[in-house]
């Protein structure tokens, strides 16, 4: 029970630190949370609970394939702010967006038999 307790504050401390970075500074903010700190914890999370590394090798090329259609998140909702959008509907289109280029992504991924 405190083992969860614990991954539950450290990774929720992460993500308040960076939101509070960024209140500061919005570029030591982009820099933190460009980091893979949140794959990194899963992925130590994950060895401590089950020590196999071919499950942290798999998680680690999934992570790789799935971070490509991430990052329009982050050219859309800009995008979408520029046109002056309100805030929630550009995040709504933004997330949308993400997402079919998840799916897309996932199927592109399983006609060229690449297993995540």
């Amino acid at each position: 029970m405190y083992y969860y307790l614990i991954k539950v504050l450290i990774s929720s401390v992460l993500i308040v630190a960076i939101s509070e970075i960024s209140k500061r500074s919005s570029f030591i903010g982009a820099l933190t949370a460009s980091l893979p700190l949140v794959s990194v914890l899963a992925i130590i999370w994950l060895y401590i609970d089950t020590k196999d590394v071919k499950q942290i090798s798999q998680l680690s090329m999934g992570i790789f394939w799935l971070v490509i259609p991430s990052l329009s998140f982050f050219v859309i909702l800009p995008l979408m702010i520029k046109l002056n959008l309100n805030f929630y509907l550009a995040l709504s289109i933004s997330l949308a967006s993400t997402v079919l280029l998840y799916l897309i992504m996932i199927a592109f991924l399983n006609y060229f038999g690449i297993k995540i």
